[in-house]
């Protein structure tokens, strides 16, 4: 149940965020698509993802790497990939168990909300050998991100925005693309909502349990690069029964042109200076 409760406010956490939830009106069909439309796409164990950044790393979402165990493999292209290290930014803060338990006995959950806010939600995986079958995705420059349109890759939990997804089906599946667009952006953090039609875009989707981690990315003269990261969304109503994914909700994303010098140098450093 405390498992249920961390999927349903975060995006996925080292088994948490339907591999897209979609619009009530469109045809799933639209919204699926080939592991080849984005092979940089890096698979957590059990659910979650990452993008590869470099030959020799990935970035993914902190909150998405196993709380009580060693990441020792992820998979990018369908193959495993060794790890040989995992830096976690300084300001990563785990949600305290008192949190959860008050947010288990209420169903609200508005403290968690403020937590997750404040905490740097980011980590980088460097790989044993570097990737050759994959190019990475490039990193979006700018801190333009408020009014741009973002392209949301996952294979986490699905439905529609009508009835949300069930919190508690099956946190893996097919591979989707949708699109929404940054209604804020300040700080650590860009987000979006999840807009019902007439007023959606014709592939309006959001991010569901399953999909932390996953990348949102911007358009950029013609190439698509890597933006944030899915992280938190908020969830209307009483936690412990309302279905995450419904209209109206709004998620955030690691942005990561905040956290671009802290990127550079933990790759740029040695191995051992990166601890």
């Amino acid at each position: 149940m405390k498992r249920l409760l961390l999927s349903t406010l975060l995006l996925a956490m080292s088994s948490p965020v339907a591999a897209i939830v979609i619009r009530h009106d469109v045809d799933d069909a639209t919204y699926r698509i080939p592991a080849s439309a984005f092979p940089a796409l890096v698979d957590m164990p059990g659910e979650g993802h990452g993008s590869l950044i470099a030959p020799q790393w990935a970035i993914t979402a902190a909150h998405t790497l196993p709380r009580h165990t060693v990441l020792k493999q992820v998979v990018i292209n369908g193959q495993p990939r060794d790890v040989e290290q995992v830096v976690v930014h300084p300001g990563y803060k785990p949600l305290p168990q008192a949190l959860i338990d008050q947010a288990m006995a209420s169903g609200e959950a508005m403290l968690i909300v403020a937590f997750l806010a404040a905490s740097d939600d980011v980590a980088l995986i460097r790989l044993r050998q570097p990737v050759t079958d994959v190019v990475p995705v490039a990193r979006h420059a700018g801190n333009d991100e408020l009014g741009q349109i973002i392209q949301l890759i996952g294979k986490g939990a699905t439905g529609t925005g009508d009835t949300g997804h069930d919190p508690g089906g099956p946190n893996r599946t097919e591979l989707r693309r949708a699109f929404n667009k940054v209604s804020s952006a300040y700080d650590r953090w860009f987000c979006y909502v999840f807009d019902a039609p007439p007023s959606a875009l014709p592939r309006e989707g959001v991010l569901g349990n399953g999909d932390s981690g996953g990348p949102a990315l911007i358009e950029h003269d013609g190439q698509w690069r890597l933006a944030g990261l899915g992280s938190w969304k908020v969830v209307q109503g009483n936690v412990l029964t309302t279905r995450p994914g419904r209209y109206g909700q709004v998620t955030c994303n690691v942005r990561l042109s905040h956290y671009a010098d802290w990127i550079d140098g933990v790759m740029s450093a040695s191995p051992s200076a990166a601890d």
